[in-house]
């Protein structure tokens, strides 16, 4: 069986990475516009670096949880594919070889001067680390008001899917949220989040639990419909 799962930050908020943007909008104390838009790395790039430089840190820190270690052991069975907004590495290191990046990767990074020169970084970046060309490198993450390449791979994937599972993710952030209508008129939808905004119907089976143990559950519902 063919299987696209979309996470969001919910997925990795249970391994303790802070979901970067907080109730009242901003991320970390700072406007969304400051850290992650062109127009922000233009005016400074320090802040910016330092902001992402921060998180890597963190991410570095912590584990996959229950639910990662779920969909990667899913495919063991199935042919799964990952479809993430997220930009840490917890699935990969969970086990899941099919992930794709829909917002870029927190461990990567990019030439301001080709953005097809992207490599590996681990460690800070920083003002004056350049690429081959002698350009600053920046985060390899996807700004507000920057295309999302991976839109028409995931689009596809979802098309193809014969079972959809939507983790942690508010559904509010588009292109992202726009997926779900890739999905075939008979896939089977289900939907795990602790708040969900959406109801469950006919085809979506809404499970209204953290990740870590909403998505066990949904596997098993999922392989009982076999």
């Amino acid at each position: 069986m063919k299987i696209a799962v979309l996470t969001g930050a919910g997925v990795s908020a249970e391994s303790g990475l802070k979901t970067f943007r907080d109730s009242n909008g901003l991320w970390e104390g700072h406007d969304v516009m400051e850290v992650a838009s062109p127009q922000g790395f233009a005016r400074n790039p320090e802040l910016v670096l330092d902001f992402y430089n921060q998180r890597r840190r963190q991410l570095q820190q912590v584990q996959p949880n229950a639910a990662h270690k779920a969909l990667a052991e899913l495919e063991k069975r199935h042919e799964v594919v990952v479809i993430t907004q997220n930009v840490d590495d917890l699935h990969e290191r969970a086990g899941s070889s099919r992930v794709v990046h829909l917002h870029g990767e927190l461990l990567k990074v990019r030439s301001t001067f080709d953005e097809a020169l992207v490599m590996d970084w681990k460690d800070d970046l920083n003002l004056g680390d350049f690429c081959e060309h002698n350009h600053q490198l920046r985060p390899h993450i996807v700004w507000f008001g920057e295309e999302v390449p991976m839109i028409p791979v995931a689009a596809e994937l979802v098309s193809a899917a014969d079972a959809l599972m939507i983790v942690g993710t508010s559904m509010q952030v588009y292109p992202a949220a726009g997926l779900i209508q890739y999905a075939a008129h008979d896939c089977p939808v289900y939907f795990i989040d602790p708040n969900p905004a959406i109801s469950t119907s006919q085809r979506i089976t809404v499970i209204p639990e953290p990740a870590s143990t909403g998505v066990p559950k949904a596997v098993a519902m999922l392989e009982a419909q076999q």
